[in-house]
């Protein structure tokens, strides 16, 4: 009993009986529970409680009071929105429900945005690239979607993103929507391609190029991270291109990129030499090309080559030339034991 903590109520009750008697002794008549109200506290305080709670718990909070609903919708606790549902994020049924949600709740204020495909709209994109201009991460979730809405008019988009992710769909090629978005992209330090390995068949299916990374980057030569997650169709010819023109990379992510093997790592080491981290999980490696690369010659720190086929002979090779390691995973590599 004695070495088990006291439950909060109980913590709370002391706490009450000692200001009692504290109040008691010194003759003041207000009740002690007036000072361990809430609506007491700052409302300063209140709003930092509130930024712990989700947005539907925001709304729920809203009812309690006048005070309360003012400090729920404050636009401080709307400047990070998730409209994922499957993810966890407020679901918003229409576009015009959207831009009421933006104007009421974010306004200027908005930093961070997750948008589902149907919400994926030209007003929606425009209303984001006219009003929200303090606007800097971006999800944008293709994932579940069937068909690309028309873009052709489309006139404004954030240009001042410092993060972009998009989420593709197999059945969907993005370059009715990239073409107009290439000359935003000029700010991107972080860039995540997300493919759909985790939901592809079994059997050989047709493999198309559904979004052009030659072009992406072409605008994008300040990117520093780049994850390029389970995409069928890379290869090492687009790494190959990265390698030319993103020369400011300190992560290059290919896990899940089947297509993978490695030909294009010299360059990327050549070129690259702010690299740190290469992540290459279940990639389809090939010991002549690990083994050409001049890992010597690298600045990287941090390397994931779990699920690799690679050799004994191909590790002895290039884990001993990587100058100054800090991380390495190798889970699930056969030939990866205690000697290394």
């Amino acid at each position: 009993m004695y070495g088990r903590k006291g439950s909060f109520l109980g913590v709370a009750q002391n706490l009450q009986r000692r200001l009692s008697s504290t109040i008691g002794h010194e003759g003041v008549g207000l009740p002690a529970t007036s000072n361990l109200r809430i609506t007491k506290l700052p409302e300063k305080l209140l709003l930092r409680i509130f930024s712990f709670l989700t947005h539907r718990e925001l709304c729920t909070i809203a009812r309690v009071s006048k005070q309360w609903r003012r400090l729920a919708y404050d636009e401080s606790q709307w400047s990070c929105l998730n409209l994922r549902p499957e993810h966890g994020g407020l679901s918003v049924p229409t576009v015009e429900d959207f831009l009421n949600l933006v104007n009421q709740r974010s306004g200027e204020g908005l930093r961070y945005l997750e948008l589902n495909s149907d919400l994926i709209t030209i007003p929606v994109l425009e209303e984001l690239g006219n009003k929200c201009t303090n606007l800097r991460y971006l999800t944008l979730d293709f994932s579940n979607a069937m068909q690309l809405h028309d873009f052709n008019d489309l006139m404004a988009f954030p240009g001042l993103l410092t993060y972009l992710c998009i989420c593709l769909s197999d059945v969907i090629f993005m370059e009715g929507l990239m073409r107009k978005i290439y000359p935003c992209l000029s700010s991107l330090e972080v860039l995540h391609l997300i493919g759909t390995f985790e939901r592809a068949a079994e059997e050989e299916e047709e493999i198309y190029e559904v979004v052009n990374i030659s072009k992406i980057r072409a605008h994008t030569p300040n990117l520093r991270v780049i994850n390029l997650y389970g995409i069928s169709f890379v290869d090492d010819s687009h790494v190959e291109l990265l390698a030319t023109n993103c020369l400011q990379l300190e992560c290059i992510a290919l896990n899940y990129c089947l297509n993978v093997k490695g030909a294009a790592f010299p360059l990327i080491i050549s070129n690259c030499k702010k690299l740190k981290t290469l992540l290459l999980c279940h990639c389809g490696l090939e010991d002549e090309y690990i083994m050409q690369v001049p890992w010597e010659n690298s600045q990287l720190c941090e390397l994931d080559i779990t699920s690799t086929e690679l050799s004994s002979e191909c590790l002895d090779s290039f884990l001993s030339r990587i100058p100054s390691f800090t991380y390495l995973a190798a889970g699930h590599t056969d030939f990866f034991n205690d000697k290394y």
